[in-house]
């Protein structure tokens, strides 16, 4: 019944989810460093910003040059995944590192904001994305046409 299935619906069915999950582990990078003690030992603020940049350039990247339909789309659904795997990841291991919950489930009045900023970081870089396969596409088109 696809005609009565709203059209976020459908752009979400559409999605690849093997590369959403691998963006999503990808960006986990980030927090798990913080809890091994990684970022602290590279120097804040350093460490978080370079990881989030790097983290920014890979997603780019691997679905510029993927075929996913939707470019924005698989990394605001990226983005989102991220923000939710790192809430569920500090729920978990912080009563166990720390004995007693901390993060976003300690302070829910942190878990909008975390969505919200994690899901335009997610549309930046699907922006960019997108951006960078149209050049590449434009590109491929202009030399298929010359024949070079």
């Amino acid at each position: 019944m696809e005609g009565s299935r709203s059209p976020l619906a459908l752009r979400a069915a559409a999605l690849d989810r093997r590369l959403v999950t691998l963006l999503t582990g990808m960006a986990l990078i980030r927090p798990l460093c913080s809890i091994t003690g990684l970022t602290d030992a590279l120097g804040r603020p350093f460490a978080p910003l370079a990881f989030t940049v790097a983290i920014s350039l890979a997603w780019v990247l691997i679905v510029a040059r993927s075929n996913a339909p939707d470019p924005l789309g698989t990394l605001v659904a990226a983005g989102l995944c991220y923000a939710l795997a790192a809430i569920a990841l500090s729920g978990v291991l912080s009563p166990l590192l720390d004995g007693e919950l901390e993060g976003p489930l300690a302070r829910p009045f942190t878990i909008a904001p975390l969505l919200a900023v994690n899901t335009l970081w997610g549309a930046a870089c699907g922006r960019a994305a997108a951006a960078l396969r149209d050049r590449r596409d434009r590109r491929d088109r202009h030399v298929r046409c010359d024949g070079r």
